[in-house]
């Protein structure tokens, strides 16, 4: 018994140091993880100070630009009036009109795209309809909705809706037209209805295809939806950085970048992790 103490005795030193380059490897990570966002942060804070000090302070510094988010996060919904709210009602806003637009079009894109890839008379048919409309400017598409729904709000929604409509059915159809073959054979050898074929063969092979799409037409969204309200007035994050401009109040102006960047970079992470989930793999950037 006593040689067995002695190499058990003797393994515990061996394996605490093979415990070590893990651990040392843990840290390594952590460093790498942490070390380059912030280095990239500091840079950007660096440049901004430079062009800060070249222009005579046109362009405010980074520590008056903080003292004036402050100032402005320290009461987000206040309400002076119909066009003096604060920053958070005009984000919500802007996000509101988004979900909107983009709810629409995927009621109606995720569908057709369905359609358009199982169906090769219908693909031959929209394909060189989408291949037209779709390097259009989505701006180009606003005086349309202004023109027929006569108001701010529905033609600042139809404009989302146009511009968020496409990602969906491209990525939706070519995810269609991608599924393997066997799999359609074995539906027509077994005689499956179209709505089983629909539920229990495309769709789990096309969501990682439509979720991608998802994830394309909300940036895409959320992007128009600054300068669509810029044009259409009203409350927005667009409209009240355009407000800020005709005040001259650049600070203001800064603050509502990062404020945008910010909720874009929440929407893309949120619909990582959903497509995450779904899909049951890593879904990269």
């Amino acid at each position: 018994m006593a040689p067995v103490a002695i190499e058990k005795a003797q393994a515990t030193p061996a394996a605490e140091k093979a415990k070590a380059p893990s651990q040392a490897l843990d840290w390594r990570g952590l460093w790498l993880a942490v070390l380059p966002p912030v280095l990239g942060f500091s840079l950007l804070i660096g440049i901004w100070a430079l062009v800060s000090i070249s222009t005579a302070s046109s362009i405010p510094s980074p520590f008056e630009t903080f003292k004036q988010a402050v100032v402005i996060f320290s009461d987000p919904f206040y309400r002076n009036g119909p066009n003096d709210q604060g920053l958070g009602w005009n984000i919500l806003m802007s996000l509101e009109r988004v979900a909107l637009g983009f709810g629409l079009a995927a009621a109606v894109g995720i569908p057709a795209g369905f359609a358009i890839g199982r169906f090769e008379f219908l693909s031959r048919m929209f394909n060189p309809l989408i291949s037209l409309l779709r390097p259009v400017s989505p701006l180009a598409w606003l005086p349309i909705g202004l023109l027929v729904f006569k108001g701010a709000d529905p033609a600042a929604i139809w404009t989302i809706f146009i511009c968020s409509i496409w990602p969906m059915i491209i990525n939706t159809a070519v995810g269609v037209q991608r599924v393997p073959q066997d799999y359609m054979n074995v539906a027509r050898v077994l005689n499956l209805s179209e709505w089983k074929i629909v539920t229990k063969i495309l769709f789990p092979s096309v969501l990682p295809y439509m979720l991608t799409g998802v994830r394309l037409a909300v940036g895409t969204a959320w992007l128009v939806i600054v300068a669509a309200e810029m044009l259409t007035g009203g409350v927005g994050i667009g409209f009240w950085v355009w407000d800020e401009w005709n005040n001259l109040n650049v600070k203001n102006i800064i603050i509502a970048i990062f404020v945008i960047g910010i909720v874009g970079l929440i929407l893309e992470y949120a619909l990582i992790k959903i497509a995450t989930a779904f899909t049951f793999e890593e879904v990269k950037t």
